[in-house]
């Protein structure tokens, strides 16, 4: 597929942003690019230890650098961290040169998907469930401002992938 612009796969954690796109990404003969795996990468250590040894301001300043770098790529698939949204300079950087799509999951799915990985430092602790709730109500109105919104709660990967190629076709 030649699409010079990205796709740019947004949403909290557990709603299927590294998943689909990889497949996206495959489907369309393009580059996958996952924003907290490269994080780790340039750290030199898990989000977890940024969060813990450098704090969460840090985090997210290396974040909205890397937005700033990968919102001038081309035809790239970029799954971002869930919290990239906290910052509206991220979207105005990723949205530059993107499509921006949120992709979205009830509470209950997010929990289910999310208890499999230990790489979670905002669920760590005492009843996740309600810190995903408490984090989902937070960050819903920054959600709510992407015009594209896919509700991954009851699809298929696979399924998913072809309605996201769709609309990437379309936008090129």
């Amino acid at each position: 597929m030649d699409n010079r612009n990205n796709l740019i796969l947004l949403g909290f954690m557990g709603t299927g942003k590294s998943a689909v796109g990889r497949r996206v990404a495959a489907l369309a003969g393009a580059p996958f690019l996952e924003m907290d795996a490269e994080l780790e990468r340039r750290a030199g250590k898990s989000i977890s230890r940024i969060f813990a040894e450098d704090g969460e301001a840090a985090f997210r300043d290396m974040e909205s650098r890397l937005a700033e770098e990968w919102g001038q790529k081309e035809g790239a698939v970029i799954s971002c961290g869930g919290g990239v949204v906290l910052r509206e300079e991220n979207l105005r950087a990723l949205g530059a040169n993107g499509l921006l799509v949120c992709l979205t999951a009830r509470p209950d799915v997010i929990l289910e998907r999310t208890s499999r990985s230990k790489k979670r430092p905002l669920l760590a602790g005492e009843d996740p469930e309600k810190k995903i709730r408490d984090l989902l109500e937070l960050r819903a109105p920054l959600y709510a401002k992407i015009p594209v919104q896919i509700d991954t709660s009851d699809a298929a990967p696979e399924e998913l992938a072809g309605r996201l190629l769709d609309l990437w076709k379309k936008q090129a």
